[in-house]
């Protein structure tokens, strides 16, 4: 596999237009600039494309494919560009293929509980008309309101309801993909059980793009449980907050999600939107608690039991929360954003039990790499958004520096207690190297075997999750 890539030439832009049409092949330096990160702010992962097509059906996705390989010019596909992992920027220039013109709800199954969705339709507007019906789409990330079905396919987002209903991943039933090599294939089925070959819808999702471009995602919708409450369980000490969940599952309540926010965070966010909260001067936490059901009945059992664990546990007050609280959550990165453009979001996950060992290691490093961090977490799932912010106004370069020093020191503690670098938004371009050096040797051969049998040019998405040559 190689990655001397060839230039785009007049006669490749030709051959797209001729494709596309001229209006969806665009090359003005705006679009160019625009295009040249996603959500990450540092400059110093920045890199312009050479062209940007907007496709508008899945055949065109394909003709664009055959057209790169055939010129050996690299494609980087783009779903919202919501990622904070560098995932859709393009790190060899070349061809940005941005996939929002294919934006519809195919087919909306009501009565058999389904949906297809064109890649670029907004995962709040598949939510929102799923509720139309008294029905959820349970994959829920935190971005909903900006990002696309084929992109947290593709990095198999996770979000607020993971605890219960599991990741993106879990959603699926099937896609249709155009492979690095221009073909068109479905993958998985609308069935509940499947022993037939290989899983390779599983396969692609979370795959980042290096695979192939997810061009139709049918999904599973579930009954929308008409009872539910939000509980705001307020905490003194991390380590008691990060007790509680474990006894919530023990308990059999079944929460749809946990979330938590440090006093850093909690005083970060209130400032940003203007909004005082109970508890935050008094320097707490947050723990909230999100629980659905089907009976009335039940929905107040769980509450009981809930505030009863929850003030066992060393809760100093449990309330039950409004629309602020879940604005607050979803919030969080935005107020980061406005302090600090360049903000890292690490997203490392751990065994739910090691949850407490892994934050307390956590003053340590911002000490000794003098660092100031805020810190959420998706505590169900053992999720950590630790969020260092470069308040110091350090250079792009002496950021970037700085926080892979901070890399190579968290992440072999992580892995340590048995996890990962990251829950939900992937390796992409910007945790490359540490994913090289924290995985497997045998694990990293099997993906770089994969990449190598499905593009043999390396054209697709080059540069993110592992170097192939």
């Amino acid at each position: 596999m190689t990655k001397k890539f060839n230039p785009v030439t007049p006669e490749l832009l030709a051959e797209l237009k001729n494709v596309l049409g001229e209006k969806y092949v665009k090359t003005d330096d705006d679009h160019l600039v625009a295009y040249q990160t996603d959500e990450e702010g540092n400059s110093y992962y920045f890199h312009k494309p050479e062209v940007v097509v907007f496709p508008g059906s899945t055949e065109e996705v394909a003709a664009v494919v055959k057209l790169a390989n055939a010129h050996l010019v690299p494609l980087t596909p783009r779903s919202a560009g919501s990622g904070v992992a560098c995932g859709a920027i393009p790190v060899y220039r070349g061809i940005v293929i941005e996939l929002e013109r294919m934006n519809k709800i195919l087919t909306f199954d009501a009565e058999n509980m389904y949906a297809t969705c064109q890649t670029g339709v907004m995962t709040g507007d598949l939510q929102a008309e799923a509720r139309k019906h008294n029905l959820l789409y349970a994959g829920d990330p935190s971005s909903a309101e900006s990002c696309q079905i084929g992109g947290n396919v593709a990095n198999n987002a996770g979000g607020n309801k993971a605890v219960k209903y599991g990741t993106t991943r879990h959603q699926i039933y099937s896609l249709k993909v155009v492979t690095p090599t221009g073909d068109i294939v479905d993958v998985g089925a609308r069935l509940q059980k499947c022993s037939t070959g290989l899983c390779l819808e599983q396969l692609i999702a979370g795959s980042e793009g290096i695979l192939g471009i997810i061009t139709e995602v049918t999904v599973k919708l579930r009954p929308l449980p008409p009872y539910s409450f939000n509980m705001v369980c307020v905490f003194k000490s991390d380590e008691e907050a990060f007790a509680l969940p474990n006894k919530i599952l023990k308990a059999g309540i079944d929460p749809t999600s946990i979330e938590f926010m440090d006093n850093e965070a909690l005083v970060m966010t209130c400032k940003f939107l203007d909004m005082p909260m109970p508890h935050v001067d008094d320097g707490c936490d947050y723990v909230i608690v999100t629980v659905e059901t089907f009976d009335e009945g039940d929905s107040d059992r769980k509450m009981e039991k809930l505030c009863d664990l929850a003030e066992a546990n060393g809760a100093i007050d449990v309330l039950e929360a409004d629309a602020r609280i879940w604005k607050l959550r979803k919030q969080f990165a935005e107020a980061a954003r406005n302090i600090d453009m360049m903000f890292q979001t690490e997203d490392f996950v751990v065994p739910l039990d090691k949850i407490a060992d892994i934050t307390k290691q956590i003053p340590e490093l911002r000490e000794k790499y003098d660092l100031y961090c805020v810190t959420v977490a998706h505590i169900g799932d053992g999720n950590i958004h630790v969020l260092p912010l470069n308040v110091k106004k350090l250079s792009p370069e002496a950021w970037f520096e700085k926080i892979k020093t901070f890399h190579r020191d968290l992440f072999p503690r992580v892995y340590a207690l048995g996890g990962k670098m990251s829950g939900e938004h992937g390796i992409g371009y910007k945790k490359k190297e540490e994913f090289s050096l924290c995985t497997p040797a045998g694990e990293v051969n099997m993906i770089k075997a994969i990449k190598k049998a499905l593009d043999p040019n390396g054209i697709m998405n080059p540069g993110k999750l592992v170097d192939v040559d």
